[in-house]
């Protein structure tokens, strides 16, 4: 990739913060959007605004016909065979829902189990939860080992006839571990289970082809693959969605509506009520555009890159926890770590005064956080847009939060 073209391409990294290069290292809170994305979203309201499926006038069916080829675009980057099989949600997290409440809500029952990990997200956690207490559900998690995978050995043991769902994630938001999602729908299926996995992380950032994994269902969200906020989606085998009930009832879901009672369309209308998100998944498809032109083959190549040489060099510092795995070829572009005992909030304060923009926190994994015996960790995430400069910069910034950290502590003493 030629670096000084693709970031011509981010508008938002063309700035300077406090004096300082903007050095952005939080993509996998959200990846910042080229122009073509941007411009999409300006030319749609400029030229098409009309809302879809509805009107039979010039806008309303081009306005359609784009939202619909946004939806062929997204289940052709996935591997999906049906375009049907990929709904349009807010985020990576409603689909999470969508698939616990109609789904869970018509097959899980009392006694019934729920299989997730200690790595879960926030968002792959809390709706299981939420379905286990509405239906006496059990909810079981395969640990997280020291070197940050999970324990794959303990999983036929957690596995038993009353388990309906194994919920995982693709690549995990704080260790940046990439699961063996083939071989554990695999293992999953051999038992009769069906799979969910959370690809916020994976889709971004890896090659996706939910044919070839084999999974049940698979969510996603636009923003974390350059697209805008307020848009997701999940893919969904047809056989599934197709005898799932619908999560909100309302306007175009519905085949006929009667005083006693309503009838639906099919997948992916009936899961679709009102008038969606109609700019940003247009805008989302140019994003897809993107990622294609660069493919995610050189994509996942440059994170594995940059990560490698990020690893390098914080491994040389004193003072430094590095969580997850030492070897970039087995994870993605995210590494969590603590520093010369500075708490992860005041390092990200620290950082940003020197334009270096990080995150901090528990990164919405409180379950992992615990298992790692820490309350929080500070976190950088690269994407195609990143360079070895970037992480030099960043580098060079943490060099001097510490120098900054013990002149405060030795005038406090």
């Amino acid at each position: 990739m030629d670096m000084k073209e693709i970031k011509k391409d981010f508008p938002i990294l063309d700035q300077s913060i406090r004096g300082h290069r903007l050095v952005y290292l939080d993509s996998a809170a959200t990846t910042q959007k080229p122009k073509i994305v941007i411009e999409a979203i300006q030319r749609y309201y400029e030229t098409m605004n009309a809302n879809i499926h509805r009107g039979v006038y010039h806008l309303s069916e081009i306005s359609t016909l784009a939202y619909e080829e946004t939806r062929k675009k997204v289940a052709a980057f996935l591997g999906a065979k049906d375009a049907r099989s990929i709904v349009f949600t807010r985020n990576a997290t409603e689909a999470i829902n969508l698939v616990a409440q109609s789904w869970g809500g018509k097959h899980v029952g009392e006694g019934d189990e729920i299989l997730l990990t200690e790595m879960e997200h926030h968002s792959n956690i809390v709706p299981w939860q939420l379905l286990a207490q509405k239906k006496g559900a059990i909810l079981k998690y395969v640990s997280v080992q020291s070197n940050g995978t999970l324990d794959l050995n303990s999983i036929d043991s957690l596995i038993s006839e009353r388990t309906k769902i194994f919920a995982f994630t693709h690549v995990s938001n704080v260790l940046g571990t990439m699961n063996p999602v083939k071989a554990l729908v695999e293992k999953a299926h051999e038992r009769g289970v069906l799979v969910l996995v959370d690809g916020a992380q994976g889709a971004a950032h890896l090659p996706v082809d939910v044919s070839d994994l084999g999974c049940d269902f698979y969510a996603f969200s636009a923003h974390k693959m350059l697209g805008p906020t307020g848009v997701g989606g999940l893919y969904g085998k047809l056989d599934l969605l197709e005898e799932m009930p619908p999560m909100l009832g309302g306007g175009e879901m519905i085949l006929e509506v009667h005083k006693e009672y309503s009838t639906w369309k099919s997948s992916p209308e009936k899961f679709e009520a009102g008038t969606p998100n109609i700019a940003d998944v247009i805008a989302f498809s140019k994003a897809i555009d993107y990622l294609k032109k660069i493919t995610m083959e050189v994509v996942h190549q440059h994170e594995k890159e940059l990560t490698q040489y990020a690893l390098a060099r914080l491994m040389e510092l004193e003072d430094f926890t590095l969580y997850g795995l030492k070897d970039a070829q087995h994870r993605a572009g995210v590494i969590s770590f603590n520093y010369a005992n500075i708490h992860p909030h005041d390092l990200g304060t620290l950082l940003d005064h020197q334009g270096i923009a990080i995150r901090t926190g528990h990164h919405c994994a409180q379950l992992l956080m615990r298992t790692l015996q820490v309350p929080a960790t500070a976190r950088v995430s690269f994407y195609i847009y990143n360079t070895k400069e970037d992480v030099d910069a960043f580098m060079l910034a943490l060099i001097k939060a510490k120098e900054y950290f013990n002149r405060g502590t030795r005038s406090a003493r």
